[in-house]
């Protein structure tokens, strides 16, 4: 089991020689946003309106002091006091306008982003699954793309607002008086340059407690769930995984507290460069005014515009550092989304219909993908390199017609549910071909191919969910008549009456509050609404008890009743009216025929018989 530590070591690792947020994240991000693009022009008009007016109030400033108040007119001390606040006003309809349409974009970027990768995700191949964390894959899917939220809905409108304001604001003072101006922007580089160490700083920063998040999210999902809790306490680990779990939060509150003070300090210190800014161009404005170079209203107005300035630059350059601890989120988000599929549809795929559910193999070879091939190195605890995996299906030649039964037998390990898996394309084969009613599976549209394809495994999966939501995962227009018929097919409908609930009873968390047999049933259930061509059943009945095990088999005969169909199994009592049985060893066929006759034979399939004889003669003497 891997333990939190060696997840808050593994992740530590990772953030040590963490990658710089590179141009093409930027394209990439400015890419999503093509559908929002008129809206972004508005946005920036409106912004550029807004950033104008922002002006005007000091320059009416400008003409009360010098002009109206100067001169004694009331009058247009009125007019100009009522222009200032019409300013004010119409800044007020603009930042509203502009709130909206940096939040309409920002939203619907997210929502695109946000089903893009879902959408992603759950088309990859099952290598993936099997390779990542599910918590942390999960915090990808939340934390990272709420984190790239706030960059659009808040940060990057912040940054443009403050852009265009600082812009518009030089201008106005430079217009006023360029010597004042040229002045204060001798102060910009000491505003520009500190942000890009703290920036990288603080992105740094921000990668590392966005690992730690998703290795507690990984951590909580594996002990949260049904299993992991029943192991943490049959195993008394309670006191060890809150010390593993200490030392994570741990971390990520040493991170907070530190992002904290880099963020705060360097906000200090901008403060206090404006206000020193601020100073000096009083100090040199002042000495102008008295020597009447230039006026006081032209010094108050540069004074308000000096401080209009200061405050977008720092909050500009202070939003730098937000910005790129922003896109550390983007760029978290896009590695999932480069994550390779192996498994895709061809351009040109076709649709199966009719299908008889004539299944082939010819020549068939599989090894797993590697690392690199399927899964994404920092949603994996310690990833290897990307060598191959070694072949562990060799040379397989099978021909199933349509309506018959392939029973594959073997020892553990020997590749049985791997072969099970190549049928509805979870994998795809190495070398060789899979052919349907002649068409190689890689031709066929995977929708198409898997609504072909009904599969049992010996742990069906059950969403914490209704069992009537259960069911109709496989029909969603089912009728509760429809529920009833494939219920009682698969045996399983009396139960299902006698529930608190009946159809609409919660099964719990992958199902645990019904017993191995129920699941089981209700399972075949699901796969009789489906009504496929093709059952695949995986060691079904491998974990029952004698009396479940007849009840199943019992359902299971009326779900391969016509069908084709692909029986793994451990129990091969389960297979002896079988028309075809293979027996697999180390990923090759070492034995084909029927039951009698492999059992006469005297091979590997006659020693699974032995053994399963002497197992059933022990049970019998142990019940005696």
């Amino acid at each position: 089991m891997t333990t939190p530590l060696h997840l808050l070591h593994v992740m530590s690792h990772q953030s040590a020689t963490p990658p710089r947020i590179g141009r093409e994240t930027r394209r990439r991000v400015w890419a999503f946003a093509r559908p929002y693009r008129s809206l972004i022009v508005g946005f920036l008009g409106v912004v550029t309106a807004s950033s104008v007016l922002g002006v005007v109030p000091p320059l009416l400033f400008r003409e009360i002091i010098d002009g109206a108040i100067a001169e004694g007119d009331r009058d247009r001390l009125t007019l100009l006091g009522l222009l200032v606040v019409g300013a004010a006003l119409a800044q007020a309809v603009l930042s509203f306008i502009e709130r909206w349409a940096s939040a309409t974009v920002g939203e619907g970027l997210i929502f695109d982003l946000r089903v893009a990768l879902f959408d992603h995700v759950q088309r990859l191949p099952v290598t993936f699954f099997t390779r990542t964390q599910t918590g942390a894959l999960v915090s990808r899917l939340n934390n990272d793309v709420i984190g790239a939220q706030r960059a659009l809905t808040g940060t990057l409108g912040t940054v443009v607002a403050n852009a265009i304001t600082a812009l518009t604001t030089l201008v106005t003072l430079f217009l006023l008086e360029w010597r004042i101006t040229l002045l204060a922007m001798v102060l910009l580089p000491m505003f520009i340059l500190p942000a890009r160490r703290v920036g990288r700083t603080v992105a740094d920063i921000t990668r590392e407690g966005m690992n730690l998040n998703a290795s507690m999210n990984a951590t909580m999902t594996e002990r949260f769930n049904v299993s992991g809790a029943w192991l943490v306490k049959l195993f008394g680990r309670p006191d060890d995984e809150r010390d593993g779990f200490a030392g994570q939060a741990g971390r990520v509150r040493d991170i907070g507290i530190r992002n904290a003070l880099f963020s705060r300090t360097f906000v200090i210190a901008l403060t206090l460069l404006g206000a020193i800014g601020t100073a000096v161009v009083y100090w040199v404005g002042g000495s102008l005014a008295i020597s009447d170079t230039i006026t006081i209203g032209t010094l108050a107005s540069m004074g308000v515009l000096v401080a209009l300035l200061y405050g977008p630059l720092a909050q500009l350059t202070n939003a730098r550092v937000d910005v790129m601890s922003a896109f550390v989120s983007f760029e978290r988000v896009f590695e999932v989304l480069d994550a390779p599929n192996p498994v895709a549809d061809a351009v040109d795929a076709v649709d199966p219909q009719p299908v008889e559910g004539h299944l082939a193999l010819h020549a068939v070879a599989f090894r797993y993908p590697a690392a690199n091939e399927a899964s994404v190195a920092s949603l994996e605890t310690d990833r290897a390199p990307g060598e191959p995996g070694r072949m562990v299906l060799h040379d397989l030649d099978l021909d199933v017609g349509p309506g018959r039964m392939l029973a594959v037998v073997g020892p553990s390990g020997s590749g049985k549910s791997t072969l099970a898996a190549l049928i509805p394309r979870l994998y795809d084969v190495t070398l060789g071909s899979i052919t349907l009613d002649g068409v190689d599976l890689r031709a066929l549209r995977q929708d198409d191919l898997r609504a072909q394809i009904g599969m049992v495994t010996q742990d069906p999966h059950l969403f914490h969910d209704t069992v009537g939501a259960n069911l109709r995962y496989a029909r969603p227009d089912a009728t509760d008549a429809q529920l009833d018929d494939a219920c009682r097919s698969a045996r399983i409908l009396d139960v299902v009456r006698a529930l608190p609930d009946g159809f609409d009873t919660m099964v719990g968390e992958r199902g645990y509050r019904m017993s191995g047999g129920e699941k089981q049933r209700l399972a075949i259930a699901r796969l009789l609404l489906k009504d496929p061509a093709i059952v695949i059943l995986d060691e079904a009945t491998s974990h029952l008890d004698t009396e479940n095990e007849a009840a199943v088999q019992e359902a299971l005969a009326v779900a391969l009743a016509g069908r084709t169909s692909i029986v793994i199994a451990h129990r091969l009592s389960t297979v002896v009216d079988a028309d075809e049985i293979v027996v697999l060893d180390d990923g090759r066929i070492v034995e084909r025929g029927r039951h009698t006759d492999l059992r006469d034979a005297g091979g590997l399939y006659a020693d699974l018989w032995e053994t399963l004889v002497r197992d059933d003669l022990a049970a019998d003497r142990h019940a005696d």
